[in-house]
């Protein structure tokens, strides 16, 4: 097999790459969504992941597409078809899932919904790869084992130019170990928003966090080039 094509417009790619980060979201009031997007661009992490794990998610997608376009907002926790279509449908400029649900990559195929599923053994990873998918989201990251379990389950196809998005405890710790892989091309937490955060709705403190995080993320980007 030769060095696969990413299913990603290269400018999202290199957006997100940019960013790092990408934040993800678990919001239960939508009116939350735009100060939150607004917050994070201010300490300069203008990527994001909204979560369906609560009813807001859409209505929350809507409303920072609509006021925030500079922010680059997609969906996570896709696990149907029709959440492809729903997530599409409200402005979503990428989706991703926990697992890897192959009528769920065909569907986001069929519509142009850049999609990374998630994956955490070869034989998910093959799947993927059978599935033209190239960039992959790395889940849970550490619970599973880390970067060495990464490396590990990386190493057999690299030469294809499968790159991860690892998510699942990762935050400002361990954020550099994670960003410096070669195979990671960004990193995914909620660290940024916690949702005590949330509810006092601290918008400072998230920029202070999203701040914090970029300069890390800079530090590690800087250093590779």
């Amino acid at each position: 097999m030769a060095i696969m094509n990413s299913q990603f417009p290269e400018q999202m790619l290199q957006t997100i790459e940019r960013s790092g980060v990408v934040s993800v979201l678990i919001l239960d009031n939508a009116d939350h969504a735009v100060p939150l997007a607004k917050a994070l661009m201010a300490g300069g992490i203008n990527a994001m992941e909204l979560t369906l794990r609560t009813d807001a998610a859409i209505e929350s997608l809507k409303r920072i597409r609509q006021q925030v376009p500079e922010m680059l907002a997609g969906i996570g926790t896709v696990l149907t078809v029709e959440q492809v279509d729903e997530v599409a449908a409200a402005g979503g400029q990428f989706a991703v899932s926990p697992g890897l649900n192959p009528d769920v990559v065909e569907r986001a195929q069929e519509i142009g919904l850049p999609f990374a599923p998630g994956v955490m053994t070869p034989s998910e990873i093959e799947v993927a790869l059978e599935l033209g998918c190239r960039e992959l989201k790395f889940f849970p990251a550490v619970p599973c084992g880390g970067l060495p379990m990464l490396d590990s389950v990386r190493a057999p196809y690299a030469h294809l130019g499968i790159r991860f998005l690892p998510l699942g405890g990762i935050n400002e710790n361990n954020m550099t170990d994670w960003l410096s892989n070669p195979g990671v091309f960004a990193i995914g937490g909620s660290w940024l928003t916690p949702k005590d955060v949330i509810a006092r709705e601290n918008w400072e403190e998230v920029t202070r966090r999203a701040a914090e995080a970029r300069k890390i993320a800079d530090n590690v980007l800087n250093t590779a080039t």
